[in-house]
């Protein structure tokens, strides 16, 4: 009796010995897919901070950016942009006309994402040099809540051709921050803090990084102002704490802030930013990117009759949906050609939830897998480019701006 007791204990610690250790080849076997996932172009291992998104090749990577003047999202809403993606930034004043304040707009929808997806990274947005009155830290930045409080300019761009305020009218009204300013600089990276802060917010997405000429800024005071804006960034980032995230728009080029962003946005605003030689750069910067352990963010924009600025989206959107899903095939190719681990996908055909943020892509669900190596240029001086992911063939010819990715 004592021997078949002895005889069933060993048959199941050895089944119990079996299954442990064909869970630990199994953890393992996970593991080494996770640091083949991550590993650069050049060979390299991207190494991923504890705070940033979940990454994934098993479809194309994406981030959604998007808001709504006059609501919040409904449920549905909700559910369909989380089954897309675990990366999403709220735009400048949602939910604004519904709820008076678009930090209150983000909230809820940091909440709503969380509550169906905890593991969404969800932004807060600001901008460094439009102050836009949406938020509760801006909205007396206005002409009426100048005139009742005139201290307020001190924090403002006065044009020196008119010795006024400068505004920006369309679209929407705002007036144009100072960032030479010290007394603003401390009050921004407060206020940016801030709305991260009641938000509850995974970081921020800050816009109009980008400092050069033609770029609005007085041309004469572009150096002090990179040095402004790199103040402000290495102050908000200490000011939210280690483990939330911080994103520049169009910053990938400005040397006093690239330190101290984890990750940059191209947000290829008009035809010359999309040309083909500044595409090849592009994915030139992708790596350099990675390579410093941050992440970039592709966003491009389907164009309607004749629009070539599409930072504020179409105003004619009659056959837009269609003409999206048309042209998709071509961005979506001029983003895998150069995508590192960490590189997302942003596509749609304007700011507003239902300028295509809300519409079905499919290709964008495809299973795609790792890339198998750098992307190919056919030619030495030509303009065809193809790269072999583990479920797509990529080509495209940037020159004619023709594509072709062969799902596998």
């Amino acid at each position: 009796m004592k021997k078949q007791i002895y005889q069933t204990m060993f048959t199941l610690m050895f089944f119990i010995s079996v299954a442990c250790s064909h869970q630990v080849k199994k953890q393992v076997s996970q593991e080494e897919y996770s640091k083949e996932s991550l590993v650069l172009s050049d060979g390299s291992q991207f190494v991923a901070k504890s705070y940033f998104p979940k990454f994934s090749w098993e479809t194309t990577p994406m981030y959604y950016h998007f808001g709504d003047i006059d609501r919040v999202l409904e449920p549905e809403e909700v559910k369909f942009i989380a089954e897309r993606t675990d990366f999403i930034c709220i735009e400048k004043s949602h939910g604004f006309n519904q709820l008076g304040d678009q930090v209150l707009g983000t909230k809820h929808e940091v909440e709503a994402f969380h509550q169906i997806k905890p593991e969404s990274k969800v932004l807060f947005y600001y901008n460094s040099y439009l102050a836009w009155p949406y938020p509760r830290f801006n909205q007396e930045f206005t002409p009426e809540g100048i005139a009742k409080n005139p201290e307020l300019a001190k924090f403002l761009f006065v044009s020196p051709e008119t010795g006024k305020l400068r505004e920006k009218t369309r679209p929407g009204f705002s007036y144009y921050f100072d960032a030479l300013n010290p007394d603003f600089r401390k009050w921004w990276i407060e206020s940016a803090a801030k709305g991260v802060e009641i938000s509850g917010a995974d970081g921020i997405f800050i816009d109009r990084m980008n400092v050069g000429l033609n770029m609005d800024y007085p041309n004469d005071k572009i150096v002090e102002i990179a040095l402004a804006k790199g103040e402000m960034m290495a102050g908000l980032k200490e000011k939210m704490g280690p483990d939330k995230l911080l994103i520049g728009n169009n910053a990938a080029d400005t040397k006093e802030v690239f330190p101290h962003c984890d990750g940059f946005f191209f947000e290829h605003y008009n035809t010359t930013v999309t040309n083909k030689e500044n595409l090849l750069k592009e994915w030139g910067d992708m790596e350099r990117i990675a390579k410093a352990g941050k992440f970039s963010i592709y966003r491009f924009g389907a164009k309607g009759k004749g629009k070539t600025d599409i930072t504020v989206g179409e105003t004619d959107t009659d056959g837009m949906e269609e003409k999206s899903q048309k042209q998709l095939e071509y961005y979506h190719a001029c983003f895998l050609i150069g995508a590192q681990p960490y590189s997302y996908f942003q596509w749609n055909w304007g700011w507003n939830l239902a300028d295509g943020n809300l519409v079905d892509y499919p290709a964008l669900k495809k299973p795609l897998g790792a890339p198998k190596g750098a992307f190919k240029r056919v030619t030495p001086d030509g303009w065809q480019f193809t790269r072999e992911f583990e479920h797509a063939s990529v080509w495209v010819d940037t020159d004619k701006k023709e594509a072709k990715i062969n799902w596998r």
